[in-house]
This record gives structure tokens, C-alpha cells and sequence, in this order.
């Protein structure tokens, strides 16, 4: 039988806790973070300064919409439209699939969008391809929602500020734009399901309907484990990001200068790549707005 002894034991542990440890740079990246949650929990409960990120709630909608839409076509589903509207709603209408995974999917999928931006938010190059796959999920986006003009009005905004961080002090500003965009998601994801399920401020809900389907527990009983959920994965995307992206900020400065540099830096060469993206994405979005007029 394999066995530890004292002294791997012991390196084992080491090992972990030094892992686990943030560095100089991880630790402004959670003061960031923390903070951030500060701000969106007052701005959100002031009326005036909620506008603020209203922007950004509609956005968590959209993800959590787009998880619905995921999770249908894994299930053979028939996507027909997903909708956002003023009032921080939406809706995705579909077809077939398999109901007791595309329910949940809305606020577990967006929750765990959110923990992927927040590690993501630990590294630049990261940031820079967690931007690269936020193009790809508003593309689609854009397809189903294509007669939606608030859903057009807001992805259109939201790539303008990814290009305009992207470009601004190589792209350091970007890693701090992703992982506000990150703990935004996760806190709208804890805070909607205690208002949908457990407080119930809604008639209805996706909790309502998955137990009308389960019958074996009411809406609350779900809305409690689909919070419990949501919050390890939003603790999950910080210790994977403490995990995963040890690099100093220096070190990640000079890895992103060689990394889909923004155009005009001084890697001329490798800044190819993304002005390339970038053109296809916008050739991408006037070919769906010519489509619609």
C-alpha cells in the first residue's frame, strides 16, 4: 500500500499553502475586487447611481440568457430568439431539449461566466483571450437577438469599452475591466436568485417552474442550492486565479507586449493577430445590421 511519510506530508503542505498565498500583485487584484464588490453593492441600492451600472446588469442578463441558449442546443434544443428588455429582464424562447438542464442553466451558466472572467482577471493575457471569447458569445448573441435593438445598443458598447481598455496602457486597463465585468455577474447571480426564489419578489421564476417539473421540492429549496452553487463557483474563480497566474505585473507586461499586442504598440509583428479579430468581428456585426434593415 503507498503511503506519505512525515517529511512528503509536510512538503505537501508547503506546496499548497504556498499556492494558496497571494503575491504582491494577486493581493491588489483582490483589493480591486473587493472593492468593486463595495461599489456595486451601493450603487445598486441607490436609485440615482444605479444607472451607473445599468449597463452592466443588462449584460448579466444577457449571459444569463445565453445560458439558457447554450444549454438548449447541448440538449438538441431549437433556439428561436433571446431577448432583453429595459426593465433588467429577458427572455430566450425555444424548443424541445431537456428542461431540468436548461432551467438551471440561466443563473448556474451565468455564475460560472462570471467566475471564469474573475480568474481571468488575474492575468492580462487571459483578460485578452476572455475578451476574445466575450466577441464569439456577442456574436451569437447578436444572431438570436438580431431584432432586438437594446441587446444591438449594448453589445455594441460593451466591444467599444473591450477595444478601448485593450488599447490603453497595453492592456493592463483590460485585466481590470474583465474582472469588474466578472464580479458583477457573480454578485447579480447571487443577488437575483435570493430575489426570484427565496424572497420571491417574482411570480414566477426558473426555480418555480424546475420544481413544478422535479415535483420533489419547492422553489426555495432550489433557489438555496442554486445559490450555494453560484457562491463556490465565485469562490472558485478566485482561488483558481490565485492558482493559476503568478506572474508580477512586470512580468505580465512584458509577456503581453508579445501576446495580441494592441495595434501600434511596439510589437509591430504579432499585432497583426488583432487587428485581424477585430476586423472580423466588425465585418461580423455590419453584415448582421445590414441583414436586419
Amino acid at each position: 500500500m503507498p503511503y506519505l511519510n512525515d517529511q512528503t506530508s509536510t512538503l505537501y503542505t508547503r506546496d499548497a499553502a504556498s499556492q494558496l498565498t497571494p503575491n504582491a500583485t494577486q493581493r491588489t487584484t483582490l483589493i480591486v475586487a473587493g472593492c468593486y464588490v463595495i461599489i456595486i453593492a451601493i450603487l445598486w441600492h441607490v436609485p440615482v447611481l444605479s444607472w451607473i451600472i445599468y449597463p452592466f446588469k443588462l449584460l448579466t442578463v444577457g449571459f444569463h440568457e445565453m445560458s439558457h441558449a447554450i444549454a438548449g442546443i447541448l440538449t438538441c434544443a431549437t433556439i428561436h430568439s433571446v431577448e432583453l428588455d429595459p426593465d433588467e429582464g429577458g427572455e430566450t424562447r425555444m424548443s424541445g431539449g431537456v428542461p431540468w438542464i436548461t432551467l438551471p442553466a440561466g443563473y448556474l451558466g451565468s455564475s460560472l461566466i462570471g467566475a471564469c472572467l474573475i480568474t481571468c482577471g488575474f492575468d492580462t493575457n487571459a483578460s485578452k483571450v476572455a475578451c476574445l471569447a466575450l466577441g464569439a458569445f456577442f456574436l451569437f448573441t447578436l444572431w438570436w437577438a438580431r431584432r432586438n435593438v437594446l441587446t444591438w445598443v449594448l453589445i455594441l458598447g460593451m466591444s467599444g469599452l473591450i477595444v478601448l481598455f485593450w488599447l490603453v496602457a497595453d492592456s493592463v486597463a483590460l485585466r481590470f475591466f474583465v474582472l469588474f465585468i466578472g464580479v458583477m455577474s457573480d454578485l447579480y447571480v447571487l443577488w437575483d436568485v435570493i430575489d426570484d426564489t427565496i424572497e420571491r419578489k417574482v411570480n414566477s421564476s426558473d426555480a418555480s417552474a424546475f420544481a413544478r417539473i422535479c415535483g420533489c421540492c419547492p422553489s426555495r429549496v432550489w433557489g438555496v442550492i442554486w445559490l450555494i452553487i453560484a457562491f463556490m463557483f465565485f469562490a472558485a474563480g478566485v482561488i483558481v486565479g490565485i492558482v493559476a497566474f503568478k506572474e508580477s505585473t512586470s512580468e505580465q507586461e512584458a509577456e503581453s507586449a508579445h501576446f495580441l499586442p494592441a495595434p501600434g504598440s511596439s510589437d509591430a509583428v504579432a499585432s497583426a493577430p488583432i487587428s485581424s479579430v477585430l476586423a472580423m468581428v466588425a465585418a461580423v456585426l455590419s453584415w448582421n445590421l445590414l441583414s436586419r434593415i
